[in-house]
């Protein structure tokens, strides 16, 4: 299949501004762009759709280029945005634009016959004197279209946000963008999300007007859930991909509890597996929701792209170790996040010098009322530290009793958990 043919199986096309391009990008290399905003030191996924086109377009030969905004994300895009964003500061833009740029050299190949190239807007449009800017990029743009666009207009009408001379600004910033990167880099495609729309024909006009060369655009569709909801959030907020920000565990877990309704069409945008593989998980899907099979697919294959087959492992166990799986291996960080929910309890490391019962611990924990109930839950097998089995009333904690570097996991019953923490 071609590359169109691709995306539209996937239903990544949302819109494109010619009908010969799908021709052209099967007859030769294309050289395309892709702009990320630095509006914080880290993507979210809902990033990661364009990503993904750039990827696909690298699979089959194409040439990407990632711009991260220095300049424009000074501004902030007001693109179907209800207010105006706070304006950063230019030093942590730099910030944001070092932990970006280290994020999407995971994803793209910087090597070979068509590596990917990173650029920084902020490098010519910075150096770009005001009065020059107007004079050779302003005189070609039409105030009476930019009011038409449907981005402009929603906050024209809103009298209270209204729209700034600045962020009115930005749909030239990135028209120049266009301009600049088909000049030093023979760039020919920009992509982006359906809202980017409007900018994306402005470059290509301001190009036209300019170069009297033809250029492309291409747009891919806003993820919303199939509830109308936003993609991408948890009720804790972002999904990062940075793993300080969203930890693997946590980003695993958002992926794996994804609604029925909405899996088939993530593994189609989120993925590299075949149609055949994902049609497969579709049936399993309609036929057995319940074994929840292309959830856990999905959850794998994203976690694995983003984070690594370490971390994806290491989500694997958090996610069992809730249901008595093996506890040995996980770090605090990825315990406390399972564990997030349960009581717990804080101890001294001295605690665990040998000299104190670990029945006398957790009833100082609030686990248990007294000896008596303890030492009856112990009789009937009912007691677990890291899920292993405690069968003697006189066991004593020490070191070895940690599952992590400072952190135990009591366990009564099946499914009540307690989580014990000593200092360092």
């Amino acid at each position: 299949m071609t590359l169109f043919e691709e995306f539209r199986w996937r239903g990544m096309l949302n819109q494109f501004t010619h009908p010969e391009l799908e021709q052209l990008l099967e007859k030769e290399p294309l050289t395309l762009y892709c702009g990320f905003d630095p509006t914080a030191d880290s993507l979210h996924i809902g990033s990661l759709l364009p990503i993904m086109a750039l990827m696909h377009f690298q699979r089959r030969g194409h040439k990407p280029i990632a711009l991260v905004g220095g300049a424009t994300g000074l501004i902030g895009d007001p693109s179907f945005k209800a207010a105006e964003r706070s304006l950063l500061t230019k030093e942590q833009v730099q910030i944001n634009l070092d932990g970006i740029r280290a994020q999407l050299e995971r994803f793209l190949s910087f090597d070979g016959a068509n590596a990917a190239v990173m650029v920084n807007n902020g490098d010519w449009l910075c150096q770009f004197p005001l009065v020059d800017f107007l004079r050779d990029v302003g005189k070609h743009f039409s105030v009476n279209v930019m009011l038409s666009r449907e981005s402009v207009k929603q906050r024209l009408h809103d009298r209270d946000q209204g729209i700034s001379y600045t962020e009115f600004s930005y749909s030239l910033l990135q028209a120049y963008d266009f301009l600049h990167l088909h000049d030093a880099h023979g760039c020919r495609l920009q992509i982006g999300g359906s809202d980017q729309w409007g900018n994306i024909v402005a470059g290509m006009d301001l190009t036209r007007r300019l170069r009297q060369s033809e250029t492309f655009g291409m747009t891919f569709p806003l993820i919303t859930k199939s509830d109308g909801s936003k993609f991408g959030k948890s009720e804790s907020g972002n999904i990062w991909i940075d793993a300080a920000r969203t930890s693997p565990y946590k980003f695993y877990q958002f992926w794996i509890n994804q609604a029925d309704n909405d899996t088939s069409r993530l593994l189609r945008y989120f993925t590299f597996m075949s149609p055949e593989e994902i049609e497969a998980l579709d049936r399993e899907l309609t036929e057995a929701p319940e074994k929840r099979t292309a959830q856990r697919r999905l959850a794998e294959e994203v976690t694995r792209m983003v984070h690594g087959e370490d971390a994806l492992q290491n989500a694997i166990r958090a996610s069992q170790a809730m249901f008595g799986g093996e506890l040995t291996g996980l770090d605090d960080a990825t315990l406390e996040d399972v564990f997030s929910e349960v009581p717990s309890a804080e101890f001294p490391r001295a605690t665990l010098s040998g000299d104190r019962l670990l029945l006398d611990v957790l009833i100082e924990a609030g686990v248990f009322k007294s000896k008596g109930e303890a030492r009856r839950l112990v009789q009937n097998g009912g007691l677990y530290l890291n899920n292993l089995r405690i069968d003697a009333e006189d066991t004593r904690l020490t070191e070895q009793s940690l599952c992590s570097n400072r952190m135990a996991v009591v366990r009564t019953g099946k499914k009540n958990y307690h989580l014990l923490k000593f200092g360092e």
